[in-house]
C-alpha cells in the first residue's frame, strides 16, 4: 500500500505587506502554511533578510569582518550602498541610535537629512528604526515618514505608548508601513493590533515585532510567542494576528557576552567574531523556523548563511 502523507491545509493566511516601490520592492508574509512546511503547501513568499546599519557607522559593529566588508566607506550612505549589495539582502534597516537623548542626541532635522541621503543611495526597500526613546521617536519617525512620502518604507516601531501618533502620521498621513512592537506576549501583540485597527490603520499596513532576544537569553519566550501567534493566525483564523512578523536579530546577538568577550579573557571560547556570527545565525534561523517572516541581521557571513538556509528549505 502506497504511503499517502496527511497534509494540513489552512483557509486563513498571513497578510502580504509590500515594502519599497518598483522592481526592488519586497513582499513580507502572504503565506498560508507554517514556516517551511512546504510538504503541506507552497510558501508563496520566502522569508526576507534585512541588513542593519547604524547612523553611528561601525561604532557597535567593528570586528575585522565588518571592517573589511565596509572598507573604503566613509559615510553612512556609502555603507548603506555596500550593505545593499550583500548576498542575501532584501532590504536595508537604518537604526537612528544617535538620536537618543541620553546619547548623542542628534536633532530630528539631522537624522531626517541622513535618512534621505541613505534612501537616495540604495535601490532596496528601507526600514527605519528609532532610538528606543518614546518621546524622541514619536517626533523623529513622524518626520522621517513625511520626508520619504511615496517611498513605502517601514517605520519601526509603534508601541503602546506612541501608537496613536505614529499610526496617524506614518500610515494615515504619509502612507508608510508601520511596525507594531510588543514584548513576548501574544495578548499584548493582539491588543496593539486591535488598537491600531480602531485608530483606522489598515491591517495591510502593519508588520509585527512581537519581541526578540539572543538564543539562550530568554529566547524560549520569543519562540513560544512566535509559535502561538502563527498558530492563532492560521488555525484559528484570528485576523488581528495575521500581520507578518519581522524580528530584529543583530541588535540582540551582537551585544551578549558570547559576542563581546575578548579572546584574551576567554581563550577557550575561540574567535570572538566567529562566536558573534554563530550567535546571529542560530538566533535568526530559530526565528524564521518559528514564525518570523523577516529578520534583521548585520554580519555578511551570517546573512549569507541564513540566505542559503532559506533557499535550501524552500
Amino acid at each position: 500500500m502506497a504511503f499517502v502523507p496527511k497534509t494540513q491545509a489552512y483557509s486563513a493566511s498571513i497578510n502580504a505587506v509590500t515594502l519599497g516601490t518598483g522592481d526592488k520592492s519586497v513582499v513580507i508574509g502572504g503565506n498560508n502554511v507554517l514556516p517551511f512546511y512546504t510538504f503541506d503547501a507552497e510558501m508563496k513568499n520566502a522569508p526576507k533578510i534585512g541588513v542593519e546599519i547604524s547612523d553611528l557607522g561601525l561604532e557597535h559593529f567593528h570586528t575585522p569582518g565588518f571592517e573589511a566588508y565596509y572598507a573604503g566607506c566613509k559615510t553612512v550612505p556609502e555603507m548603506a550602498q555596500k550593505a545593499a549589495s550583500m548576498e542575501g539582502a532584501s532590504f536595508i534597516c537604518l537604526a537612528l541610535e544617535g538620536a537618543d537623548p541620553n546619547g548623542r542626541n542628534k536633532s530630528v532635522e539631522e537624522c531626517v537629512a541622513l535618512v534621505k541621503d541613505v534612501a537616495a543611495a540604495i535601490d532596496l526597500p528601507l526600514v527605519v528604526m528609532g532610538c528606543k526613546n518614546v518621546e524622541k521617536d514619536s517626533a523623529l519617525l513622524a518626520a522621517v515618514s513625511e520626508a520619504l512620502q511615496g517611498s513605502n518604507i517601514l517605520v519601526m516601531s509603534a508601541r503602546e505608548e506612541d501608537y496613536k501618533s505614529l499610526g496617524a502620521s506614518a500610515v494615515m498621513a504619509y502612507g508608510q508601513k508601520l511596525g507594531a512592537e510588543s514584548a513576548d506576549d501574544i495578548n499584548l501583540a493582539k491588543q496593539l493590533n486591535v488598537l491600531l485597527s480602531q485608530l483606522g490603520v489598515p491591517a495591510a499596513s502593519v508588520v509585527m515585532n512581537v519581541g526578540s532576544a539572543a538564543a539562550g537569553y530568554g529566547y524560549e519566550y520569543v519562540v513560544s510567542t512566535l509559535d502561538r501567534v502563527r498558530a492563532a493566525a492560521l488555525a484559528q483564523s484570528d485576523d488581528m494576528l495575521q500581520m507578518p512578523i519581522i524580528t530584529p536579530v543583530s541588535s540582540e546577538t551582537w551585544g551578549v557576552k558570547e559576542s563581546i568577550m575578548p579572546e584574551a579573557d576567554m581563550p577557550e571560547w575561540g574567535s570572538r567574531e566567529e562566536r558573534g556570527i554563530e550567535m546571529e545565525i542560530t538566533t535568526a534561523a530559530a526565528c524564521l523556523t518559528s514564525g518570523s517572516d523577516a529578520v534583521i541581521m548585520a554580519h555578511p557571513a551570517a546573512v549569507a548563511a541564513v540566505a542559503k538556509m532559506i533557499s535550501a528549505l524552500m
